[in-house]
């Protein structure tokens, strides 16, 4: 990686300059190690690509993540719910309007079976407009003979397996800032325009409701219709039902395009990372003493951190004192992600030693990526059995401890795909070959998800959370 001191940072909402390259110790992440970083080959491109990405208008700000913090605070307290869903690995030709128009669909009408089966408002975020990079096992991939760089994300390289396409570009940072700008104006468009209308949404779930395979969830649907219909006899102003606030979140996992996206908000005079609204660190880098960690402690949005099996109640405590040192509501979020083989037992541990420490930061689980295997044909695939078992150990633990399972973080997609197996109407193995589309991680289709909204909504019920 070719590291650049950044300057000329555009301030955060004044009209006048004050770079955040100015901020003490905001570039302090650069003494430390990091890792999963790609090796840029150009120096000169680098850093024209850099002081672009310094001069371009923030993506989010500061007042938008304000308002998530505070969302996520109360979801910490068991007065909210989060759904984060969206892609594993975005790309450039994904963003389409009907693909992202798709995930967006997705994502609202599941917060709609959530919001009714919690009695809760439901926090929307997207893992989207910004998820371009991902983390990998190995620095090189070999194919036949043939060793090339491995496939980092289209921010990073592109997929196509040649030297010209692996080979590390950092003109693709610039494409994916234009990429998730493009991205964000449709999902504001979508979300403040009409789209989110909950009777839109509602009859968009009725349609789901007409295959006989997900008949076991009539009643819950039947009792949604009621609650619409009431509404709408008892004369509910559903003009203010026709928007929502939707927040969008990525790992934070490339530095090099994360810092010149940070800006000084000019209203406190501190630094806001405006790639999105939340950034999180993954479990290969929230090593305490590295890059990602020392980076995102020094920005004002809300940061979740990936806790996979192997993380114990000290780094889970000492995680907090560095990133959350005030104990500021909505400021941390845990995302656990276990495995459904272990979750019962390497999650309570953890949660009573938050608990007794008196911390409070949100706890999500993600249920995904503890439990990817190989099919028999090849595919990367997870199991839909799997993914909700470890949901329900979720939280039956939360429940055992008596702490607050306060969110659901998932790969998924709008599309029809065939990623993940099983599901009510079941996807089987035969069905990858045509429908597999994704580049890196298996994700759980549209009918796959909505099927996992209405199985939460039961857990949901026995929660604890306040109403």
């Amino acid at each position: 990686m070719i590291s650049d001191s950044l300057t000329d940072t555009p301030a955060f909402g004044s009209a006048q300059s004050n770079g955040a390259a100015d901020y003490p110790g905001l570039d302090s992440w650069r003494d430390k190690p990091i890792s999963q970083q790609p090796t840029w080959e150009d120096p000169e491109a680098f850093r024209r690509a850099t002081a672009e990405l310094s001069s371009a208008p923030p993506l989010v700000f500061a007042g938008e993540v304000d308002v998530l913090r505070t969302q996520l605070a109360a979801a910490a307290r068991g007065e909210a719910f989060l759904l984060q869903g969206g892609d594993c690995a975005e790309t450039f030709a994904g963003a389409t309007a009907n693909k992202i128009s798709a995930r967006v669909k997705t994502i609202l009408q599941m917060a709609v079976v959530l919001t009714y089966g919690a009695s809760l408002p439901v926090v929307k975020m997207g893992r989207m407009a910004g998820q371009f990079a991902k983390p990998r096992s190995s620095d090189m991939e070999t194919r036949d003979g043939v060793t090339l760089p491995s496939f980092r994300g289209e921010i990073v390289n592109g997929y196509e397996f040649t030297p010209e396409s692996r080979r590390h570009d950092p003109q693709r940072m610039v494409q994916a800032y234009n990429t998730s700008a493009a991205t964000l104006n449709l999902v504001r468009a979508f979300t403040q325009g009409g789209f989110a209308d909950l009777r839109a949404v509602h009859a968009w779930n009725q349609g789901f409701m007409k295959n006989p395979a997900y008949s076991r969830y009539e009643e819950i649907a039947g009792e949604i219709d009621r609650a619409v219909r009431f509404m709408a006899a008892a004369g509910v102003n559903f003009e203010a039902l026709r928007r929502t606030d939707f927040f969008t979140a990525h790992e934070a996992l490339l530095l090099d395009y994360e810092r010149p996206l940070t800006r000084i908000d000019s209203r406190s005079g501190l630094p806001y990372a405006t790639s999105g609204h939340f950034l999180w660190i993954g479990e290969r880098t929230r090593d305490l003493g590295g890059a990602h960690v020392e980076f995102l402690s020094k920005v004002r949005n809300p940061i979740g951190v990936k806790l996979g099996p192997g993380t114990s109640p000290q780094d889970a405590l000492a995680l907090i004192d560095k990133l959350d040192p005030e104990r500021e509501p909505g400021r941390l979020t845990f995302i656990t992600r276990m495995g459904a083989e272990r979750i019962r037992e390497k999650l309570p541990p953890l949660l009573e030693a938050v608990r007794d420490s008196g911390a409070n930061p949100l706890w999500v689980t993600d249920p995904m990526h503890g439990n990817t295997v190989t099919a028999a044909n090849g595919y990367k695939t997870r199991r839909f059995d799997d993914v909700m078992d470890e949901v329900r150990g979720f939280f039956e633990a939360h429940r055992a401890v008596g702490t607050y399972p306060g969110g659901l973080h998932v790969e998924m997609t709008g599309d029809d795909v065939a990623e993940c197996l099983g599901g009510s109407d079941p996807i089987d193995e035969s069905a990858f070959a045509d429908r597999y589309e994704s580049l890196v991680d298996p994700r759980l289709n549209h009918q796959q998800s909505l099927e996992m909204a209405f199985l939460v909504t039961e857990a949901l019920s026995r929660s604890g959370h306040r109403r």
